[in-house]
């Protein structure tokens, strides 16, 4: 009995060893598993961090591709526009032959006595039936109450910088800080510019810059008025943008070689226009504009373009371009050159102060 109690004693505890063997065998399995799974899972996470950085990075060099891929074929749209413009270089420095409405300069016409301290004396001059009555006020009088009148005169040359087909904020702060007074020319709202009107509440000079047929309909801006538009139809559109731009007094075309060139056109264009009291500033997109014919036959005062900027965008092009205009300015009085929203436009314009130092710089109100 003894030897069969010793012997299932001794095999109880062989039984119990091996299940403490494989308890641990399975546990040690288990966290083996555990820690390859971890790692595994770990590696896996991992893994898809760096493929997703990978992608991230992927996508950070396709919007940068992107973006600089629309800025060239943006760039490249523009270049092409103005080449479409069949724009003719002519030095318009009949500009002082343009019908300029002449302001008239209030004459007072006082009779002073040398002594200040006289007091006003009335006379009467009877001329013809009709009595003029002459004052006759001391010089400090005079002075007195018209100094406010009296606006200082500038002996400068005078010459206006125009940027056409500004649209965006951006543009706008690019202009202002420029360092001198720059034109402003606003193309109309369109799906392209939704906010071409809205940025200029806060300004106060600032132009409409008018799409008119070009000689190619490729570039047409929306709601471009067409050479066969009636009346009705472009009274329609200027009213529409007198009240989009409430403050604009002036309008240039955005192209239009094709419109300018055409006199019933202009006729129907300067019939609306005079009814608004706007004053046309020609683009000269084309030498064969009958802008001011019509003009003249409207009694309307116009302006005109003398020296586009930047056909090329070269900034040594662009300052000799801005040289002609100073040259035509100092022989003449006054020029007008215009230019596009180009940083490399900015730029130029903003490195050629020293160029300008003696000329005045101005809004076209002031030529």
């Amino acid at each position: 009995m003894n030897k069969k109690n010793t012997k299932k004693t001794s095999q109880k505890k062989q039984n119990k060893t091996k299940l403490k063997i494989f308890s641990l065998s399975y546990i040690l399995v288990f966290i083996t598993s555990l820690a390859l799974g971890s790692s595994i899972y770990f590696y896996l996470q991992n893994s898809n961090l760096k493929e997703q950085n990978e992608n991230v990075k992927k996508q950070l060099l396709l919007t940068q591709k992107e973006k600089k891929e629309y800025q060239d074929k943006r760039a490249k749209y523009f270049e092409e526009k103005t080449k479409a413009l069949d724009i003719e270089y002519t030095n318009n420095i009949e500009n002082s032959l343009y019908t300029d409405e002449i302001k008239k300069k209030d004459d007072y016409k006082f009779v002073y006595d040398d002594l200040e301290d006289k007091k006003t004396e009335l006379t009467q001059e009877i001329k013809k039936d009709k009595i003029v009555k002459t004052d006759i006020v001391t010089k400090k009088e005079i002075i007195k109450k018209n100094i406010k009148k009296i606006e200082p005169i500038s002996s400068k040359p005078k010459l206006a910088v125009i940027i056409d087909d500004v649209t965006t904020q951006y543009q706008v702060n690019k202009i202002l800080n420029i360092g001198y007074d720059v034109n402003m020319a606003f193309l109309p709202p369109t799906s392209r510019h939704r906010n071409s009107a809205k940025i200029t509440n806060n300004l106060d000079h600032y132009m409409i810059h008018l799409p008119l047929q070009a000689s190619s309909n490729k570039y047409d801006e929306k709601n471009t008025l067409y050479v066969n538009d009636p009346i009705e139809v472009i009274e329609k559109r200027i009213k529409v943008l007198n009240e989009l731009y409430p403050k604009a007094k002036f309008i240039n075309n955005h192209t239009g070689s094709k419109f300018t060139s055409n006199e019933a056109a202009m006729d129907r264009l300067f019939t609306v226009l005079k009814k608004y009291n706007y004053i046309f500033i020609d683009s000269k997109t084309t030498s064969k504009s009958m802008a001011l014919k019509c003009a003249k036959k409207h009694g309307l005062r116009i302006l005109s373009r003398n020296i586009f900027l930047d056909n090329k965008k070269d900034k040594a092009y662009i300052q000799n371009q801005l040289k002609k205009a100073i040259n035509i300015a100092k022989k003449h009085g006054s020029a007008i050159a215009i230019g596009h929203p180009y940083n490399i436009t900015f730029e130029a314009l903003k490195d050629s102060k020293h160029l300008l130092k003696d000329l005045e710089l101005v809004y076209v109100n002031k030529l």
